[in-house]
């Protein structure tokens, strides 16, 4: 709840819990079937090319192309800046597909946000 994504950032307040709720769709506004896919985020430290976390999607409705990643406070309990991040779609015949940035060529942004309460 204590978040927001755009084209490409995703704001979370630190030590919370965001749900990253996806709809994904063809080029022709298709709902993409994701029988078998593997869906799976990314989070590193750009400075020193560490791997934060890692989170894997749950697919909530193969063939209506809805899936969510649930992020927990273990996932978001990281010091307080930038990162950057990406989520990948993996398909069962094997093809990988990057969908979050949107746009090619774009790192995604994953800012943590700090908090008072602990």
């Amino acid at each position: 709840m204590a978040g927001y994504m755009t084209s490409n950032g995703i704001v979370v307040r630190q030590g919370d819990s965001f749900d990253i709720l996806l709809h994904l769709r063809d080029s022709r506004s298709k709902d993409v079937d994701l029988s078998g896919c593997v869906l799976r985020m990314t989070v590193k430290d750009q400075e020193k090319n560490k791997v934060m976390f890692t989170a894997e999607g749950e697919i909530l409705d193969a063939g209506k192309g809805k899936a969510v990643i649930a992020l927990t406070p273990k996932n978001t309990d990281i010091e307080v800046g930038d990162y950057v991040c990406d989520i990948e779609l993996k398909f069962a015949n094997g093809a990988v597909h990057t969908i979050y940035p949107q746009q090619v060529g774009k790192v995604g942004v994953f800012k943590i946000t700090e908090q008072v309460t602990r």
